[in-house]
């Protein structure tokens, strides 16, 4: 048996996007132990995987925080004696941690984030829309290079299955006939967020189609507080924002018809559960290779503009100074796009 170490910190949509490859190794590989490190508070997002991933969740602010806390915790990882490390953030943490295992004869190998390419890709004038390669064949690729080649054949975290949500049907109700929508409007950054105004016409026309139930998903008080105001202004509009934890979150999508989501992590999430997303882009762009799991293209709304996209994540402020990527984009597009979808 030998044992595998996969680091991975950063935020949950990042590591969304390891599970699928993560899993495809577990299987493919059933007598050998994966060890995934990531940040404590995303344990949930690998219980359902096979018994032979293990989680190890990391404190970088506070027990494992600066130089020091990094030293303890390769001292405790060193005790489990890995064969190969798969390096697949390659920041400044992760690269410490490699080179200790490497200076101890371990094999390692780290991401290739593909930065030209991206660069090309957002620069200002002579831009080169060239679709560079996704992100999990990037992470497959650093196991090939430690020796551990995978076919990516993940399906869902539930597996042929749905998660359980009888506990959730007095926030749900029953689903029967109905067809579910689930709309997800914030991203981490204002390049990658539909306006406010133009998302509540979208809940505006769908919350009057008959048999229709919209679940909102969101965090933080002031993203609850729309949210909320939502929910209560138009029929038929749940909000599950702080009223679920992440498996719950996880279980109700596996049962939407469809989620609407930003370039944000609720479209990962969405995509682990084997559901269809319609995602709105703006700064950023399917091209840089963060769609979702096994998403369509054509259910990818956008809007072809010379400046699209100025941005690999969507953090750097627009150029024009009126986010015409994201005002372009009609209420009407969006309603079609996610009809055609559940109809």
């Amino acid at each position: 048996m030998a044992k595998i170490l996969v680091i991975r910190f950063s935020a949950i949509g990042d590591v969304a996007m390891t599970i699928p490859v993560i899993y495809s190794l577990a299987t493919q590989y059933p007598q050998h132990q994966i060890m995934v490190l990531s940040r404590d508070t995303l344990a949930p997002l690998f219980e359902g995987l096979p018994d032979n991933v293990l989680f190890r969740g990391v404190d970088l602010r506070g027990e494992h925080s600066g130089l020091m806390g990094l030293g303890w915790l390769y001292n405790d990882l060193k005790e489990e004696q890995f064969d190969a490390v798969a390096d697949f953030h390659d920041v400044l943490r992760s690269k410490y941690l490699r080179w200790r295992f490497k200076l101890s004869g371990v094999k390692v190998a780290h991401l290739d984030k593909g930065r030209s390419g991206k660069r090309k890709l957002v620069r200002p004038k002579h831009k080169v829309m060239q679709c560079q390669k996704s992100s999990f064949q990037r992470y497959a690729d650093v196991l090939r290079d430690i020796g551990y080649p995978i076919q990516l054949d993940f399906v869902s975290l539930f597996g042929d299955k749905k998660g359980t949500i009888q506990c959730m049907s007095p926030l749900t109700g029953d689903k029967d006939k109905n067809k579910w929508i689930g709309i997800a409007p914030f991203a981490a950054h204002v390049g990658k967020i539909y306006p406010l105004s133009k998302q509540e016409q979208v809940i505006k026309q769908l919350s009057t189609r008959k048999d229709t139930k919209i679940f909102l998903f969101g965090g933080g008080r002031k993203e609850i507080e729309v949210l909320e105001k939502w929910a209560k202004q138009f029929p038929n509009v749940i909000s599950t924002a702080g009223k679920l934890t992440l498996n719950s979150e996880l279980a109700l999508m596996s049962h939407l018809d469809v989620m609407l989501s930003m370039d944000s992590a609720n479209m990962h999430l969405a995509s682990l559960v084997n559901i269809p997303v319609i995602s709105i882009w703006g700064a950023t762009h399917p091209y840089a290779g963060f769609m979702g799991w096994k998403q369509l293209p054509a259910n990818a709304v956008q809007v072809d503009l010379p400046c699209r996209p100025c941005s690999v994540f969507g953090n750097k402020p627009c150029l024009r100074n009126d986010y015409a990527c994201l005002q372009g984009i009609t209420p009407e597009m969006v309603v079609q796009r996610i009809e055609s979808v559940i109809d």
